[in-house]
C-alpha cells in the first residue's frame, strides 16, 4: 500500500481550534441535523472540497469550450441556450417533450 492510499482510506487525527462563536454555531447545525459535531465538521469539510474541485472542473471546461469555438468559429447563441434550458425545464416537469440538441453555429 503507497503512503497516499494509506493516507486516503485511513482516518487521521487533527486538531482544529474555533472561535467560540463559530463552535456554538456549528453545534447548533449538527443538532438540528441528528448530527454528532464531528460527523458535521467532517461532511461540511467534505462538502466544501468537493464544491471546490467542481469549480475548477467548471472554469477548466469554460476554458477549453473557448479554446474549442476560436478554434472551429463555432458555438451557441445565448439566446439558443436560455430557450434549450427552458424546453429542458419543461420537459423535465413532464410538460413537454424532450428538446432537441443544440447544434453549434458558425459564430461571429
Amino acid at each position: 500500500m503507497t503512503a497516499t492510499s494509506a493516507a486516503t482510506s485511513a482516518t487521521i487525527p487533527t486538531s482544529l481550534k474555533l472561535p467560540g462563536a463559530l463552535k456554538l454555531q456549528l453545534e447548533e447545525d449538527a443538532k438540528q441535523m441528528g448530527m454528532s459535531l464531528h460527523a458535521f465538521m467532517v461532511s461540511t469539510l467534505a462538502d466544501a472540497a468537493q464544491r471546490k474541485r467542481l469549480r475548477q472542473t467548471f472554469a477548466q471546461d469554460a476554458v477549453d469550450a473557448l479554446v474549442d469555438m476560436k478554434s472551429t468559429g463555432t458555438g451557441h447563441a445565448l439566446d439558443d441556450v436560455r430557450s434549450y434550458f427552458s424546453q429542458l425545464k419543461e420537459h423535465r416537469q413532464g410538460h413537454s417533450a424532450e428538446p432537441a440538441s443544440l447544434k453549434p453555429k458558425k459564430m461571429g
